[in-house]
């Protein structure tokens, strides 16, 4: 072999070393990649979906519970409570669905309940929201009335920061509100609880005696066919608090059996007799007044009106039962307060 040749030999068996010795160090990195690669990754978890919110889901919230007391407010929602009912009596097919010239307009209230809740009875506030279907507004009004009110007072719900509000479905939300020809309005209250602090209490105490007003001129109002009168008496060393029915107690009796039983005493008889005389023909007045007005409302009234209260229906919604909420089936009633009276239908 020429001494060229060889020397070439050996040049090539050279390069072929280093390309091995490049291959297996390139094959030992991929290994070691590899190996990294598979302690590093771990295994995935499933992917959490979140359901889309309902278009209605918040309607039962938006509804202000009126007559509930600020403290119990908080725990009114405690519970998961599940108006689905609601949501659905406005689809295809429900209550609520394609009233034609009719609108729906909701508030809300609450009823404290003793129920089971865990195994053990405990009162709770339920939250109800009551539906009227009605071409207009039932009313523009709100009734203060409580025990501890001497009257009621029947003031324009505006007075309370309260009002009808268009409600907006969530799909809706971006749009503008006077574009929008909203078939559902909720009674809303704008008052701040943040402000209440500042509240004088006999102002605050108003919001609690709250109650949905609703004059049904073809009814008559059972104060109109009331004989009974609250006596309040501001009598020594305490006051007498009583009723007196006109048509069933006899006035000389009726105090001499309050003096019986030392609610009133025997100097004051005389005053007390002329004071339930006068709350007599206050209510006496009171009644006929009322049952005029009623007449005069009826004769002004319009055939399109009179038709729209003869076909206003009321509709009571409490939440539905599930796993996380209390039984309430058994405390479930169409009453829904004095001036309402009861719901068409319970659901």
């Amino acid at each position: 072999m020429r001494r060229g040749a060889k020397r070439k030999a050996s040049q090539k068996e050279a390069e072929n070393h280093k390309e091995s010795s490049k291959a297996a160090n390139s094959s030992k990195a991929t290994r070691t990649r590899t190996t990294k690669r598979v302690k590093a990754s771990e295994p995935q978890s499933e992917p959490q979906y979140l359901e889309d919110p309902r278009n209605l889901e918040d309607l039962w919230k938006a509804a202000f519970p009126v007559g509930t007391e600020w403290d119990q407010l908080d725990s009114v929602y405690q519970f998961k409570w599940d108006f689905s009912n609601l949501e659905q009596a406005f689809e295809e097919g429900g209550k609520l669905y394609d009233l034609g010239k009719n609108k729906v307009y909701l508030f809300g209230c609450t009823e404290p309940q003793l129920v089971s809740v865990n195994g053990e009875n405990k009162v709770v506030c339920i939250p109800v929201v009551v539906a009227v279907v009605s071409p207009f507004p039932p009313s523009d009004k709100i009734g203060i009335n409580s025990v501890q009110r001497e009257a009621e007072e029947i003031i324009p719900m505006k007075q309370m920061k309260m009002d009808w509000i268009p409600y907006i479905p969530l799909e809706n939300r971006d749009s503008q509100v006077d574009r929008l020809k909203s078939q559902i309005f909720i009674l809303g209250c704008t008052q701040r609880r943040a402000a209440l602090k500042h509240m004088k209490i006999d102002r605050l105490k108003k919001f609690e005696y709250c109650l949905p007003y609703f004059y049904q001129p073809f009814k008559e109002d059972e104060l109109e066919q009331s004989t009974e009168v609250p006596i309040m008496f501001p009598g020594e060393p305490k006051p007498v608090y009583c009723e007196f029915d006109w048509e069933l107690d006899e006035l000389e009796e009726f105090t001499d059996k309050l003096i019986e039983e030392e609610e009133l005493s025997a100097d004051q008889k005389d005053a007390f007799k002329e004071f339930v005389k006068e709350k007599v023909r206050e209510q006496k007045k009171n009644n006929r007044e009322a049952r005029e007005a009623r007449r005069k409302a009826i004769e002004e009234m319009s055939e399109e009106a009179k038709a729209a209260f003869e076909n206003m229906r009321f509709y009571k919604f409490y939440p539905v039962q599930t796993p996380d909420t209390p039984d309430i089936s058994n405390v479930k009633a169409p009453f829904i307060n004095r001036y309402y009276g009861k719901a068409h239908e319970v659901l």
